[in-house]
């Protein structure tokens, strides 16, 4: 099947606004030629130093220019981080993704923690991703000899509407780093977030953007808003379940052989509205009662989704 990175805005908003049934069963259809229908991979987040990040973003209680209820930690030791990692492995995750509220990773101390811990859990025989922030070529370089598997940055919404929601970057910044991970040989994690306040265009807009790196990003992640008190964001409705669905199914077609992870907002979503998106091409999720500082289903929560649906756990693969 030819991969596609040029596809037109037309085209993405002809598929996103094919009829929702048949929209998902195009989507299956394309899903089934990549994947193992049923099958998900299971993803870890680990918060491995929380709160206090000068960014402003509108959605982030992290940020250190929001009062929320969100406790600062400093950089966790490296054998609390690989007993984490452990029981996330014993738990079926094969992928353990390592996030610090960081603007930028800075040389010095901390970073060399960083690639200690890097190197501890990848030893695991566990995939290690890593979301830090903006980072250098030489940053990006030294993670990937540290073992490292993939790196995670979100590009958020379209260009757009952006700087509606983040003013102390841009979008370029955005897209450099994503680049600057792949140029060091690391696969790259990037997605969005619905319920920003985004129009439909700019959700289509930010497809076409991610779709259109290339490769494309291994890894895409597809999340709903968890509005947090004290965030500007606060007060933003929640999306419509068929709004996710259609990022969804359309993020498959246009992204075949990416993984599309259904990421924060699962908590307040039915197994039944869960089973929709995984309908829809989305195979891989974060197991684990908190994504950072977020609530999210329960390991035992989501055993009894995967029962329910039948859906089994991608083994590890490095």
């Amino acid at each position: 099947m030819n991969i596609k990175t040029d596809w037109s805005l037309q085209e993405i908003k002809e598929i996103h606004d094919l009829p929702l049934l048949k929209l998902v069963l195009q989507a299956q259809e394309v899903h089934s030629l990549h994947f193992k229908l049923g099958e998900v991979q299971m993803s870890s987040l680990i918060s491995i130093k929380t709160g206090g990040c000068p960014e402003d973003c509108g959605y982030c209680p992290q940020a250190a220019r929001y009062h929320t209820d969100i406790k600062k930690h400093p950089l966790m030791q490296k054998e609390e981080v690989l007993s984490l990692s452990r029981k996330a492995k014993d738990k079926g995750a094969s992928r353990i993704c390592l996030g610090a509220a960081w603007r930028e990773v800075r040389d010095g101390e901390d970073f060399d923690k960083v690639l200690e811990i890097v190197k501890a859990v990848s030893e695991e025989g566990v995939q290690v991703c890593c979301t830090l922030g903006m980072l250098s070529e030489n940053q990006a370089q030294r993670l990937k000899a540290a073992g490292l598997s993939a790196y995670n940055h979100n590009i958020d919404t379209s260009e757009a509407y952006y700087d509606k929601v983040i003013k102390t970057r841009n979008f370029d910044d955005r897209i450099n780093t994503i680049q600057k991970a792949r140029d060091a040989g690391l696969s790259v994690c990037s997605g969005g977030i619905l319920g920003l306040g985004e129009s439909i265009d700019d959700r289509i807009k930010m497809l076409q953007t991610l779709s259109s790196l290339s490769p494309h990003p291994e890894s895409v992640p597809i999340n709903t808003l968890v509005p947090v008190k004290g965030t500007p964001l606060e007060k933003n409705d929640s999306v419509a379940i068929e709004e996710l669905v259609r990022a969804i199914a359309t993020a498959r077609i246009l992204m075949p052989q990416s993984f599309i992870r259904l990421s924060a907002g699962r908590l307040e979503r039915s197994v039944s509205e869960q089973a929709l998106c995984f309908l829809a091409g989305a195979n891989s999720i974060f197991t684990g009662d908190t994504l950072l500082t977020t609530p999210n289903p329960t390991e035992d929560t989501d055993d009894k989704m995967f029962r329910t649906l039948g859906l089994t756990k991608m083994a590890v693969h490095v």
